[in-house]
């Protein structure tokens, strides 16, 4: 039996993104009058960075659900910024350590200010419970997606 009741179209468009999308149009639009000089999918490779300075690219490339060319392509931007080095793993060559700089570092306070704000806007009106329940429902759908 479905567990499925909603129109054809209508849950598919909001689970794919309609509301990611939506965040991060606001959240590069705040960038943008702060001047940050940053993409979201910068910033992403840097959040996860913050969490784990020293990640390979692979790790990044898990961490951000996208494939090793895109993080290549976003580390080597970040690299033009001076915002990370990418440094040889000692043990295998194969492997490119991915660190932050002290500006990179100087940008963190800032940038997640900026996504708070924007997220309690986001959620704004909607009541704690119902926000823990979507959290379960969609860690439910990625779980059994991913499982």
């Amino acid at each position: 039996m479905s567990n499925n009741h909603f129109k054809k179209g209508e849950l598919y468009s909001f689970i794919t993104g309609k509301a990611s999308i939506a965040i991060a149009r606001r959240l590069q639009k705040k960038f943008n009058t702060s001047g940050v000089n940053l993409t979201i999918e910068q910033w992403s490779v840097l959040y996860q960075l913050w969490k784990h300075d020293g990640a390979s690219q692979q790790e990044l490339c898990n961490a951000t659900f996208r494939d090793k060319p895109s993080i290549t392509r976003l580390v080597d931007n970040l690299e033009k910024l001076n915002l990370v080095n990418r440094v040889s793993d000692e043990k295998d060559r194969r492997i490119n350590k991915i660190y932050l700089t002290r500006a990179a570092i100087k940008l963190q306070e800032e940038t997640m200010a900026l996504a708070e704000e924007t997220l309690n806007e986001a959620l704004s009106g909607v009541p704690a419970d119902q926000v823990e329940m979507c959290k379960e429902v969609l860690q439910k759908v990625y779980d059994n997606l991913n499982g």
